[in-house]
């Protein structure tokens, strides 16, 4: 379909620190990816869920498997069983991208919180170079598909 305009932390792993608050968040992205997939067979990306929700073939929120979602915008809110918030946005390309705000709403939603500063979420993200890269000034994506770190 070609439409655009971490499961160890969701699985309750305690998360310490920003770089296992960037790993969960990126695990989470893919289980929650994983996870659309299985219930939506045409799903080939998550951002064709925009397509999805515009062409009116399923609901703008509701539930899929263990997690609930909420597309808008150019992005989605999933919600795991264990209410974790994994928020992604879309770029013009199709591509999954956040930025550290996503990641502190991430860590908050935790059931063990974790609230690092902006500077501590940064330093994580350039430690987990080359799996994430930057595509624009505070964006971020992961560079390699299904990438682990």
């Amino acid at each position: 379909m070609q439409c655009v305009g971490r499961a160890s932390a969701a699985g309750g792993a305690h998360v310490t620190t920003a770089r296992d608050l960037v790993i969960g968040y990126v695990e989470s992205l893919n289980a929650a990816g994983e996870a659309m997939r299985t219930a939506l067979p045409s799903l080939e990306r998550l951002a064709d869920l925009l397509c999805l929700v515009r062409s009116h073939r399923i609901s703008r929120s509701g539930g899929i498997g263990t997690y609930s979602y909420s597309v808008h915008g150019a992005g989605c809110l999933f919600i795991s069983q264990n209410g974790s918030e994994i928020d992604v946005d879309f770029a013009a390309d199709g591509a999954e991208i956040f930025d550290l705000w996503r990641l502190r709403r991430y860590g908050q939603s935790l059931p063990e919180p974790i609230d690092p500063t902006e500077q501590d979420l940064r330093s994580a993200v350039e430690s987990l170079k080359p799996l994430l890269a930057e595509v624009r000034p505070g964006w971020f994506h992961v560079a390699e598909a299904r990438a682990s770190a």
